[in-house]
């Protein structure tokens, strides 16, 4: 049976000594020699060049053909898979454009090959329907070989490209000698071209080809889709040719008709016998793809001890791969400690600092630097899928900020609802992991999930934006007189993400004023150096971070280094405009976040102090956070053990939603901001520790991981160092700017989009065809389906941005009911 096919380039012309022709000619009859001359493929099997020599040789000639006599072939061989017509949509197109506009030549009396594809090209100029006004046919003729464009010494006369099919036996490759697809690329062409001819009676062209009874031609423009290139046709038909039986059903053919019923049926057979259950393509869980059961959800507990069966067996190897043994990885860990290390620290000022601001510092960036290291080693450490990062996120910090409007309101002790709230959720969580609702998460597919991941890049960038425009608004815009500006200045105090700029711009007034005094002149900018200055710190943070990011694909430095470079990107460009900012700059005021010790970071809330209806209605906040940390840590760990990713320890989703749940209940208690696992900084961290390759298909380079080093001590050691930072307020934390931090947003976001396909979906509506990538969704689903699904996913995109980015604060907290809204969408 053949199992794939193989094409053959032959290039690149190099003068050579011709002691290896001449015993040739001596050894060989002179019919055997004229076979062997006038053959046109070459053998695979052997180093031997079949030539075309001029036998009569003059005798001034011979010192001559010494040195010029022979050309070296370099022939590049790769293997094809054959084509999946059951899942490869492209393989039905081609079959039914060739139907529609069919080329078949039957009982073709020509023997040579030269003249079989004169009759085919002619063919081709005589039919109307396959006109091309500007074409040369001997052009493409004299294309189709190699001697096409050389110098005269190198007049070889061999096919250029050609596919075949070929069978691996004990005794090495046997090639199907009774067809040959001859494939080439022509610029002059306006479409596609196919031509079949049936040769009247087997020819002998030459080793590998010595029964032909049928020739493939493919004509193809240069500028076509990757799944319409002349090599991906020429797959389609020598998939059909590859079956013996089918190739005797078309020698028993009598006219055209019969001839394409019979291309017809041996479709409809290649597409059932590739017929197999498939897995789904986007469902990346571990749990399964059986039909959801109410037992599952009723046997207690099942889920959290087969995770921890699963996941208990390699714990030792968690702290031991990557130090001991063979395959060390030291460098790669330091690197992503550094990184992780930073990214968890730097959100955890911005989003500390925004919490300071909500609740009037009763969590403020001590506490949320204290509650990050105590979580995230926690969890580091007995987590399941140590390589999921907890961080506070902007959800929560929008939860918290809910929770003391409602205190304001009802005058209610914000650090007893804010602990009830907590502890509700905490409650719910605990049963969602006793009662497996984890396996729900199957229902949730991979476009779902990239609707999430895509929304949580977008609140990043805007998050980022909303922070610089409230700068500009406070620094840039607002007065053009010095009274009317220190007025704006003093009574607009617009919240935002940790914006506290009142004192700053006062202080900025302040200055500028005096520099009027002192100077005489009116000449003054007011503190608009402040907020250019703030512009360029974010931009340049996002410049240099994800231009070291990209690093690793340049040919500068060592590979080594570039590597460390592109794994420490981010701690680089902060520290770098954090200098920019602070030192170089540091006449110009700039925004940063607030500190106020506190005096004693573990209180226990007084939960006692609350009345039952208090309590009840923080159950109902706690309900709707624990939708959201459900969906969240699911959706994040699932990312995180995507396929592609090629974990190994296996999972563990209940056990890990019930420790979040245990890490949350001390937390509320003792006033400290809640954590859940982070986009896209898991993903990240999962990158940071593997190994990747680039490689090329069809001219396109894309990256895959080969494997990943799943560690806990990259994790235990980032969270151990945040803690250590605490020692480092409130300087030199404080020398880092707010704009950097806005920077940092959409530095993650930029690189959080990277392998999101409903992104690289999106910007195919920007490209040409030529330009699409060969991925699996564009050679197995029409393009106009593909462009359809995407349109809803953008849909769905817009309407959840709609409720997550509302203004009104009641609306954003129910955006994870509709996450699960749309789950029915996708079915």
């Amino acid at each position: 049976a053949p199992l794939t096919a193989l094409p053959m380039s032959l290039a690149g012309y190099l003068k050579c000594d011709t002691d290896d022709g001449c015993e040739a000619k001596e050894e060989t009859g002179g019919e055997e020699l004229f076979d062997a001359v006038n053959s046109s493929i070459v053998s695979g099997d052997s180093i031997r060049f079949f030539v075309n020599v001029n036998l009569e040789v003059p005798p001034n000639a011979t010192a001559e053909n010494e040195s010029a006599g022979c050309v070296l072939l370099h022939t590049s061989r790769k293997y094809l898979k054959l084509k999946n017509f059951e899942e490869e949509v492209r393989a039905h197109r081609d079959l039914d454009g060739f139907l529609a506009r069919a080329s078949i030549i039957l009982d073709e009396t020509a023997t040579s090959l030269d003249d079989v594809l004169r009759e085919m090209l002619k063919h081709f100029a005589e039919d109307p329907e396959n006109m091309e006004p500007s074409c040369n046919f001997e052009k493409i003729m004299s294309t189709l070989f190699t001697d096409s464009g050389t110098p005269r010494e190198g007049n070889v006369h061999l096919l250029s490209d050609t596919i075949q099919g070929v069978t691996a036996t004990v005794t090495g490759v046997q090639y199907q000698q009774s067809w040959l697809c001859i494939i080439c690329t022509i610029k002059s062409l306006q479409r596609r071209h196919v031509c079949i001819s049936r040769l009247e009676r087997p020819q002998n062209w030459g080793e590998n080809s010595c029964e032909v009874r049928f020739v493939i031609l493919v004509l193809a423009p240069p500028k076509m889709k990757s799944t319409k290139t002349a090599t991906e046709v020429g797959r389609t038909f020598a998939t059909m040719f590859s079956d013996i039986t089918f190739r005797q059903k078309l020698l028993e053919t009598k006219t055209e008709e019969e001839f394409k019923e019979a291309l017809v049926h041996q479709r409809h057979l290649l597409t059932v016998v590739n017929q197999r259950p498939s897995a789904m393509s986007d469902g990346h869980k571990s749990h399964g793809h059986k039909p959801l059961k109410l037992h599952e959800f009723l046997n207690v507990g099942k889920g959290i001890s087969d995770d921890i069966a699963r996941r208990f067996p390699v714990y030792a190897l968690d702290f031991t791969d990557g130090v001991i043994g063979n395959n060390k990885a030291i460098g790669k860990y330091i690197t992503t400690m550094i990184f992780l290390y930073f990214a968890c620290l730097l959100p955890s000022i911005a989003f500390g600092s925004l919490n300071d601001e909500n609740t009037r510092g009763a969590i403020d960036v001590q506490k949320t630097i204290v509650g990050q290291c105590i979580g995230g080693l926690l969890y580091a450490l007995f987590s399941g899928q140590p390589l999921v990062v907890l961080l506070t996120t902007a959800p929560l910090a929008l939860y918290i900020n809910v929770i003391q409007g409602i205190c304001d309101d009802y005058n209610l002790d914000f650090s007893a609802f804010y602990a009830w709230t907590g502890l509700w959720n905490s409650f719910f969580l605990v049963m969602y992991s006793l009662f497996n609702f984890s396996l729900l998460m199957k229902l949730f597919k991979r476009s779902t999930e990239e609707i999430i991941a895509l929304f949580i890049s977008i609140t990043f960038v805007l998050d980022a934006f909303k922070g610089i425009i409230k700068v500009f608004k406070k620094y840039y815009y607002h007065g053009r007189t010095g009274d009317s500006y220190l007025e704006k200045a003093r009574t607009d105090a617009i919240p935002s993400l940790g914006i506290n700029t009142t004192f700053l711009m006062n202080s900025s007034v302040s200055r500028s004023m005096s520099l009027e005094n002192q100077t005489g002149t009116h000449d003054v900018h007011y503190g608009r150096e402040t907020a250019v200055l703030s512009l360029m710190l974010m931009l340049g943070t996002l410049w240099l971070g994800h231009t070291l990011y990209q690093f690793k694909k340049s040919p500068y430095l060592h590979a080594r280094v570039r590597e460390i470079l592109s794994d420490c990107a981010l701690p680089i460009s902060v520290l770098t405009f954090s200098v920019v900012g602070s030192y170089i700059f540091k006449e110009i005021e700039m925004s940063k976040f607030n500190y106020n010790p506190s005096e004693s970071l573990f209180v226990l809330a007084p939960v006692q102090s609350l009345s039952i209806g208090s309590v009840m209605s923080a159950m109902g906040l706690g309900f709707l956070l624990s939708m959201l940390f459900f969906i969240e840590q699911n959706i994040v760990a699932s990312l995180t053990n995507a396929p592609e990713n090629r974990l190994v320890k296996g999972t563990a989703y209940h056990w890990d939603l019930l420790l979040v749940a245990l890490i949350n209940t001390g937390l509320s208690v003792f006033g400290l901001p809640w954590i859940h696992a982070a986009f896209p900084h898991s993903p990240m961290h999962v990158r940071a520790l593997a190994y990747v390759e680039e490689r090329v298909e069809n001219g396109h380079i894309y990256e895959t991981i080969v494997s990943v080093k799943e560690t806990r001590l990259t994790s235990l050691v980032a969270n151990f160092l945040v803690g250590l930072s605490l020692l480092l307020l409130p300087f030199p934390l404080q020398w880092i700017p707010k704009p950097v931090l806005y920077g940092l947003f959409l530095y993650i976001a930029l690189t959080s989009i990277d392998g999101n396909q409903l992104f690289e979906r999106v910007a195919l509506l920007l490209k040409e065809q030529t330009a699409y990538p060969p991925t699996h969704y564009i050679r197995r689903v029409p393009q106009r389906k593909i462009h359809y699904f995407t349109g809803l996913q953008v849909l769905q995109l817009l309407i959840l941005c709609g409720f997550g980015m509302s203004p009104l604060p009641y609306m954003k907290m129910i955006f994870p009911l509709i996450m699960i809204g749309m789950i029915p969408i996708r079915y």
